[in-house]
């Protein structure tokens, strides 16, 4: 059976870099969580972190959330409208304090016809009581996000803030075009616009007076989304690189992995790593024995520094966002 294709095309002018703003979402984040709780078999990559956080789990605001915030699909956009770049997370949480009813009515909407059984009558007595349910959501969040994120928003902030400046040094060398590209393999740069394909939306929205932002997200579930619906920014949210399963590491574990970090093997590694390469390739580049090779090339993906990915029967080394800022900093 063909699937139909569907794209969101943000139309942009080519040359106008100005066009494009980042930002963090840590609204984002947390409905992310809540949704990999729900099927963590799905998500291998976030599986240190389930271990860290799955004792302190607020049972009642979990279950508020996953209400609206289902395994897959749409939840409200007022949880992750608009992201900025310095974006806190208390403000978010005061935002949802504050978020219209006219808001919240449309888009408590969509879930109610999303939704079926115990779930949609629960979205049902939501409409019913706006201020209530608008107290309730913004206490769960507050809840979960004390939970499940902030114990671990240094090293999640770390990851977002490096795919960020990666994707603008990119932008400044090579083009909107080619930083689009390189998002995920569902965008590229078609006919003016950045285009994303999605399973169960297409539209077009002309975005050159209003721009478009651009949030990685490391909770998100390697998927791209939108929020095209006023009042938000046009946004297209996507996975940030560089991570790996030791993601969550804490800041101990961290400067003890860079501590081990510093050596000269290490470092020339590290510079020579802006293209995928195989173990054998290191090695071979490096002058090292494999094994060598392939312990210094742990000890820098210990670090967040280097990802490593299976290509078949090869394993492909590759700088993370964080190990290019590093790089960029001692250039």
């Amino acid at each position: 059976m063909t699937v139909e294709r569907r794209y969101v095309d943000f139309r942009l002018a080519p040359g106008d870099v100005s066009a494009i703003r980042f930002g963090v979402s840590p609204g984002h984040e947390v409905c992310h969580a809540v949704r990999v709780l729900q099927r963590p078999a799905e998500h291998p990559l976030q599986w240190g972190w389930l271990r860290s956080v799955r004792d302190r789990v607020p049972r009642e605001a979990f279950e508020l959330f996953a209400v609206l915030v289902r395994e897959s699909g749409y939840f409200p956009d007022f949880f992750t409208t608009t992201p900025t770049w310095d974006l806190e997370p208390a403000d978010e949480a005061a935002r949802l304090r504050e978020v219209p009813d006219e808001l919240m009515r449309v888009d408590l909407g969509k879930v109610v016809v999303r939704s079926t059984g115990a779930r949609q009558q629960a979205v049902l007595r939501m409409l019913d009581d706006l201020p209530r349910a608008r107290a309730m959501i913004a206490d769960a969040w507050l809840e979960l996000w004390a939970a499940l994120v902030e114990p671990v928003w240094p090293q999640l902030e770390r990851i977002l803030r490096a795919d960020i400046a990666v994707r603008a040094r990119r932008i400044a060398t090579d083009g909107i075009a080619a930083m689009a590209a390189g998002l995920h393999h569902t965008v590229e740069w078609h006919d003016g616009a950045l285009r994303v394909e999605l399973t169960q939306h297409g539209e077009v929205l002309d975005c050159r007076g209003s721009g478009i932002v651009l949030v990685p997200s490391v909770l998100g579930g390697g998927r791209c989304m939108v929020l095209t619906e006023p009042p938000a920014q046009p946004t297209l949210f996507y996975p940030a690189q560089g991570v790996t399963e030791n993601w969550a590491t804490d800041a101990a574990a961290l400067a003890e992995a860079l501590a081990a970090l510093l050596s000269p093997a290490r470092a020339g590694i590290l510079l020579d790593a802006h293209e995928a390469r195989t173990t054998s390739q290191v090695a071979a580049d490096s002058g090292l024995a494999i094994s060598t090779a392939s312990h210094h090339l742990t000890v820098l993906r210990d670090a967040g520094l280097v990802a490593s990915r299976r290509d078949g029967s090869r394993m492909l080394h590759q700088r993370t966002p964080l190990g290019e800022a590093l790089v960029g900093a001692a250039l």
